[in-house]
């Protein structure tokens, strides 16, 4: 069976830049196992399975890493709607909704872009166990907790783009991974990489649910109800995000660099 399949760059105008996601836009049901395999087999950070239901506009989406099923992830739905558009599986300005192990979330285009309506992830300011004062070489102004991950806000955007992680110490103390933030010195309110080396993804170019979480970090802590932020990984991404109570507006652009088939 000949699955088709795209590699889209996510949260970026360019190819070649963000973060790209696998995007399979499925005619029929695969088993988990299947669709585990061709994540695995795309080695990319993510790649997302599309189906469609019996209700217009309406769609189940999951998202796997090389190694296991994830419950949010922000490049990919973006990827996917796009890819859905270009496909003809959605229509222009109409909204999508998606199934997800994260409840529905819905996007929407704008022109070129666009924006993707998700949960605010709750912050828990706290100190990491070890990490209490600095992190890999860097004084940490703070700390918090969310589901899974720590946040690290580090004194400045140089601090974040300089700091080298130490993967095998992320992943002896942390369930997934570390965000590190900074506010941005330049154009961008803030900056932020993302470890994840518990699930198969030791750099993310660029993180939607970390976003989610850095939203509600950074209005506790000053106040923001938008923010333009770079994830100042290697390839480097930016999003644009809006606080509405306890959603997040995250809105990016995106470009499609591949289509094939892939055999299961």
């Amino acid at each position: 069976m000949k699955i088709p399949i795209a590699v889209i760059d996510a949260f970026t105008n360019r190819a070649f830049a963000g973060n790209p996601a696998g995007v399979c836009l499925l005619d029929q049901e695969l088993t988990s196992d299947q669709v585990q395999s061709i994540a695995m087999e795309m080695n990319l950070s993510e790649t997302a399975f599309v189906q469609k239901t019996q209700k217009r506009g309406y769609y189940s989406l999951r998202w796997f890493t090389p190694t296991l099923e994830i419950d949010l992830c922000g490049h990919a739905t973006l990827a996917a709607s796009f890819w859905m558009l270009r496909s003809g599986w959605a229509v222009e300005g109409e909204m999508i909704h998606f199934a997800t192990l994260s409840g529905e979330l819905r996007v929407k285009s704008e022109g070129d872009w666009l924006i993707m309506d998700f949960p605010l992830i709750p912050t828990f300011t706290n100190t990491h166990p070890k990490f209490k004062s600095s992190l890999f070489g860097h004084a940490i102004v703070q700390a918090a907790q969310l589901n899974k991950n720590w946040i690290f806000e580090l004194e400045d955007e140089k601090a974040v783009r300089a700091l080298i992680p130490d993967f095998p110490e992320i992943a002896r103390n942390s369930e997934e991974g570390f965000i590190i933030t900074a506010k941005g010195e330049g154009e961008y309110d803030i900056v932020s990489r993302f470890f994840g080396p518990n699930v198969g993804v030791p750099e993310d170019p660029v993180t939607g649910f970390a976003h989610c979480a850095l939203m509600d970090y950074w209005n506790q802590k000053v106040g923001m109800t938008q923010i333009k932020a770079y994830q100042a990984s290697k390839r480097g991404g930016e999003l644009f995000l809006e606080k509405h109570d306890d959603r997040v507006l995250i809105k990016g652009q995106a470009v499609a660099v591949l289509e094939g088939l892939i055999n299961v």
